[in-house]
């Protein structure tokens, strides 16, 4: 599986650029991101532990701009600053992402059992990502002309972590519409964690993934919009940002493991619609409805857009009672990108 937030079709679009520093970074990127891929370790589901163990277990590691994991530890849990913007800046998105799901879902850790979080950072160089691995984070510097560092955006720690919930829980399949659900479920929490540390309401929240991420003088926000599937960005370098946001356009491809970075945009914004028409803090009800969605047992690792829907409906619906303004929500956000439940 490659579940890193820069999409596969940014970084072929770089390697066609006229650039050629441009190229080879991009190059290089898709192939480590791909080694990565290859290598990538599937934990299986953990039995999670007594509530009162709730504490984060915090290690940042740094490659020095090398390409081998882990790197060496320069600051553990409850260890002072290290001075490194970045190596700081990634030990203090961890905490922010274990509190969340602390705070909001009673969540031990990625794994509900106080899975140990390590980051390495300052990987590779120039390296145009970041990623979750199957057992940490891992970010790139950025190449500083198209990116900057992947340690910025705290929704990009929440996104990539996110990815080790799901595989804790429900193992959504990383190819085709169970493929865009796993990186939507990734967008929505990214989104959400964000959203609660600066305290926003769906209302004021931007609901962009990313943003930040793109340098100075690239035409775009961010590397997706929940709200706006499509109009993130729009750079020579880039591309056009080619998410859907509504089943008529869904992306018949085998690219990209079946489109999963691509057709995200559909559960994405089916979220926003869901989390705008309730209101409020989205990580209350409409993200509570998504979150016993995915750890409740109740999905294939195969699901397609439609099991998934029923499904949160189904879990409004037990949540806050059939036919409430919850569950009309979540049933409207569906049916407004073309799901039918």
């Amino acid at each position: 599986m490659r579940c890193t937030i820069v999409p596969p079709h940014i970084l072929e679009h770089i390697a066609r650029a006229d650039d050629p520093a441009l190229r080879d970074i991009a190059r290089r990127t898709l192939i480590l991101s791909s080694v990565h891929a290859t290598e990538r370790r599937v934990a299986p589901p953990a039995t999670p532990g007594p509530v009162e163990d709730f504490a984060p277990n915090r290690t940042i590691k740094d490659a020095k701009n090398h390409e081998e994991l882990p790197g060496d530890t320069v600051r553990a849990e409850g260890g002072a600053a290290t001075g490194d913007a970045v190596a700081d800046r990634a030990y203090d998105w961890l905490g922010v992402t274990f509190d969340f799901y602390e705070a909001a879902y009673r969540r031990n850790s990625i794994d509900g059992a106080g899975l140990p979080m390590i980051s390495t950072v300052h990987y590779g160089r120039d390296y145009d990502n970041a990623f979750w691995n199957g057992e940490q984070m891992v970010y790139g510097d950025g190449d500083g002309t198209l990116f900057t560092e992947f340690t910025g955006p705290l929704d990009v720690t929440g996104h990539e972590l996110t990815h080790g919930v799901t595989q804790f829980t429900a193992g959504l399949e990383y190819y085709g519409q169970a493929g865009a659900l796993n990186e939507s479920v990734s967008d929505v929490f990214g989104s959400l964690i964000k959203q609660w540390h600066l305290g926003q309401t769906a209302e004021q929240a931007d609901w962009l993934i990313g943003e930040g991420l793109l340098a100075a003088g690239v035409n775009g926000v961010a590397l997706r919009s929940m709200k706006a599937p499509g109009t993130a960005y729009d750079d020579p370098q880039l591309g056009k940002d080619p998410q859907p946001g509504h089943m008529d356009d869904y992306v018949d491809t085998y690219r990209d493991n079946g489109g999963v970075h691509i057709n995200s945009g559909i559960p994405n914004r089916a979220f926003y619609l869901t989390a705008a028409g309730i209101g409020g803090n989205a990580w209350e009800k409409a993200g509570k409805v998504w979150y016993d969605t995915l750890t409740g047992g109740r999905l294939p690792a195969t699901a397609d857009f439609a099991a998934f829907a029923a499904a949160t409906v189904a879990v409004a619906a037990g949540l806050f009672g059939d036919g409430s303004a919850e569950a009309d929500a979540v049933r409207s956000g569906w049916t407004g990108v073309g799901v039918q439940v």
